[in-house]
């Protein structure tokens, strides 16, 4: 059995932008604060996250527009000037008139004996960090091009960049670049975490993501619905002991269908990846010329090339599709493993080239009790999209394919995403290094392997991809993300799944 630990803080719940754009303020009410005085909260916010994080900072540059962010901006400029730092603010537009809190903010520099400049690229030899301020989460369609030419510059002049809220030209909701977007050393961000900033594009141009609720968290949550959480491994207390009398029988019996002629490594990762994460028996189907590469090394994998029914009936959950390929062999050995778990429903993971005979069907496959894990190009595939549209908007994909198909969907990527019709779940955890072949078929095996153990299917899904991330993270950091091998994650996993 697996527990979640619901009494972690470090549960997260993530929210549109609209969310907090409207409800901010009705949250603030609730515990007697006023828009400025949030606006207070967050520019000291700001300034806090500096000296944590970069304290031999001197001269900050603080760039700034005309909406909210700029309020926010100028009043860590108050905050680092009654410090002692040096600050050079400078607006996009400053002869633009700015209305509201964000007025009070920029006379409260003004009254402080502060100024207010136009950018110019020689201010980024004179600066030692870069504060953007510029756009906030209200801004829709592609940027103007007075602000892609400062985003531009910034990006380009190496300096370290803390965003605030969320680097100026993303898009809150998807974490799409809209023309052009900062690719910040450190996003702080404030009241609710918003979804953007936690899978693709979005996860590299926030860089370190700090959240802070400007002490009306609370209250938010109480009044803005989510559907979406960040996963974290400490969510989770892990598999319950072993009772001493339980023998190989009791941790279930995994099926991996996979392995092609001349494509025996991706299911014999799978495989191994089970075993590492508890399952009692794996078995692997292959075609007979790859059986030798299979269980070399590795004797406590089963592997045979006959009898695929007697097999499907052994197992008590299914992994299909790393190194199945796409050939006649490939084919038929799906259409008899969907076939038979259509009439005899049993938990089963769809992965890889699997994907890939389904999405060149005609007829979608239901499959109770069913998870699928595609890649961004697999998902496109299976939703007749492009790559591109995939990545742009991970959320709402990860949705279609999970709606589509009336399954558990598993978008891999910066940022995994979980899906089950109904929430999404996203993975904190994960480096550019597991960018290398072979992590997926890894991923696939332990999720087969937890459901094999009766771990249920949400609930695998979200312990497998965290597990897998964080033991991708701590190999990482121990050795390097250069040169990471997917089977350098098993040890790792070990440990992490028994503690």
């Amino acid at each position: 059995m697996l527990h979640k630990n619901t009494k972690s803080s470090l549960t997260q719940k993530l929210y549109r932008a609209d969310q907090v754009k409207h409800l901010e303020l009705e949250a603030a009410a609730k515990v007697g604060l006023s828009k400025f005085e949030l606006m207070q909260r967050a520019g000291k916010a700001v300034f806090e996250c500096c000296l944590s994080l970069m304290p031999n900072t001197e001269t900050y540059l603080i760039l700034v527009g005309v909406g909210n962010n700029a309020g926010d901006g100028y009043i860590t400029a108050l905050n680092a000037v009654n410090a002692g730092k040096k600050v050079i603010l400078c607006a996009i537009e400053p002869e633009r008139e700015v209305t509201g809190d964000v007025a009070r903010a920029q006379k409260a520099w003004l009254d402080n004996g502060g100024q207010v400049e136009a950018f110019s690229v020689d201010m980024l030899e004179r600066c030692d960090i870069v504060i953007d301020a510029l756009l906030g989460i209200g801004i829709v369609g592609i940027i103007r091009n007075e602000f892609a030419d400062v985003i531009d510059a910034i990006n380009q002049s190496g300096l370290p960049v803390l965003s605030v809220d969320l680097p100026s030209g993303l898009d809150a909701d998807t974490g799409e670049s809209l023309g052009r977007c900062i690719q910040a050393d450190i996003t702080i961000t404030f009241i609710g975490i918003k979804l953007g900033l936690t899978t693709g594009a979005g996860k590299q141009s926030c860089g370190q993501l700090v959240f802070e609720d400007l002490g009306i968290g609370k209250a938010f949550a109480e009044i803005a619905r989510s559907d979406a959480s960040a996963l974290d491994i400490a969510h989770f207390k892990g598999l319950a002991p072993r009772p001493v009398h339980s023998h190989k029988g009791s941790y279930g019996r995994l099926l991996c269908v996979g392995g092609n002629a001349g494509m025996a490594g991706a299911i014999r990762l799978s495989a191994e990846a089970a075993l590492r994460s508890g399952t009692g028996l794996v078995k692997v189907y292959a075609h007979s010329a790859s059986q030798v590469q299979i269980s070399a090394g590795r004797p406590e994998i089963m592997v045979t090339s006959e009898g695929l029914e007697e097999a499907l009936e052994w197992a008590t959950c299914i992994v299909i599709g790393p190194g199945l390929g796409q050939n006649e062999w490939s084919k038929a050995t799906y259409d008899t493993v969907i076939t038979y778990c259509q009439n005899n429903p049993k938990p089963m993971v769809i992965d890889a080239d699997a994907l890939n005979i389904m999405a060149n069907t005609a007829s979608f496959v239901t499959i109770p009790d069913c998870v699928f894990t595609p890649h961004s190009g697999e998902a496109a595939r299976l939703l007749n999209v492009s790559v591109e549209e995939v990545e742009n908007s991970r959320f709402i994909f990860a949705r279609q394919c999970a709606e589509r198909y009336h399954t558990t969907c598993v978008l891999k990527g910066a940022g995994t995403i979980i899906d089950n019709e109904e929430k999404s779940w996203v993975c904190r955890h994960g480096n550019p290094g597991m960018a290398t072949a072979g992590m997926g078929d890894v991923l696939a095996g332990i999720i087969g392997s937890l459901m094999a153990q009766g771990v249920e299917t949400d609930l695998a899904c979200q312990y497998g991809v965290s597990l897998h991330a964080k033991a991708g993270d701590l190999v990482a950091q121990e050795k390097g993300q250069r040169g990471l091998l997917a089977s350098d994650l098993f040890d790792t996993v070990r440990l992490l799944i028994n503690e």
